[in-house]
């Protein structure tokens, strides 16, 4: 029986390649399957840093420097698609997050700040998505896309309202998409991370592996690598019958919910001076 998980011959586009995180990991993990990845990222010297060696490895990636983010950016990512040797199949949506100044009452939300993360979080996925999927069905091929949604989409985000708005927009995104593209043989499906052990989760939530135990029903924060299986799992012919889904991959974190302390601000924001100011009204 053939390998279900293995890409051979496919090329897929990782946008928010170089962050040396989720994104980085799907990108080594999926051309380890075999697929060539266009690995893009607003940063040259990111994708220097964190891309350049899985190449140098001998593994098929593509750095491409471009702010997805944008209508020329996305039109760089394509024009290096269409010159890639081999099927455009699809495309992982990791670019996104939010900066730690970006959590505040939801009374002190300003337009910019809502529309900031609004176009990093779903704009910027929807629009590459959309690109993505009129390539692949200009070919008549089938194909996968795959989007990081966040815990923080999937319940409350006390705090962080701008955040977790888009990232549920992001899941009604999918489930949309995923019906119009049914029948084109495009899937679309999500995931939804819990706190995860990147360098960047590490600016607002500090490490302590008792609280951990208590908050997660695993008793630990997750991997980029156990990120990077599910997204692999969503995108390969394993979950061929799969669309519009999202699927939390949170070590149980959402079962348990009670990360939330007297004041309803997260318990792993260990800071209290970065809790006390994100309470300012």
């Amino acid at each position: 029986m053939r390998d279900l998980l293995k890409l051979d011959g496919r090329v897929v586009v990782v946008s928010g390649a170089g962050g040396g995180g989720i994104g980085t990991t799907v990108t080594r993990m999926v051309a380890e399957a075999g697929a060539t990845v266009v690995a893009v990222s607003r940063r040259k010297e990111n994708l220097d840093e964190h891309v350049a060696p899985l190449g140098a490895r001998g593994l098929s990636v593509i750095p491409v420097a471009a702010d997805a983010s944008t209508e020329e950016g996305i039109a760089t990512v394509m024009d290096r698609v269409r010159d890639t040797d081999g099927e455009l199949y699809g495309l992982v949506n990791v670019a996104g997050g939010a900066e730690p100044a970006t959590w505040m009452p939801s009374t002190r939300v300003t337009r910019n700040d809502w529309r900031a993360l609004f176009t990093a979080n779903l704009e910027t996925a929807f629009f590459m998505s959309q690109a993505v999927a009129g390539e692949i069905r200009r070919h008549g091929n089938p194909g996968s896309i795959v989007s990081i949604s966040s815990i923080s989409g999937m319940n409350t985000a006390p705090f962080h309202i701008a955040y977790g708005t888009a990232k549920a927009a992001v899941v009604a995104m999918t489930r949309t998409m995923a019906v119009e593209l049914a029948h084109d043989n495009i899937r679309v499906n999500a995931v939804a991370p819990g706190v995860t052990a990147t360098a960047a989760s590490l600016t607002y939530t500090a490490a302590d592996p008792e609280r951990d135990r208590k908050a997660i029903a695993m008793g630990r924060r997750g991997t980029p690598e156990e990120q990077a299986g599910a997204i692999l799992f969503l995108l390969s012919d394993l979950s061929s019958y799969i669309t519009g889904q999202t699927l939390l991959v949170d070590g149980g974190l959402n079962l348990k919910w009670t990360h939330l302390g007297a004041d309803n601000t997260s318990l792993f924001l260990a800071d209290e001076s970065f809790r006390a100011a994100i309470k300012e009204m």
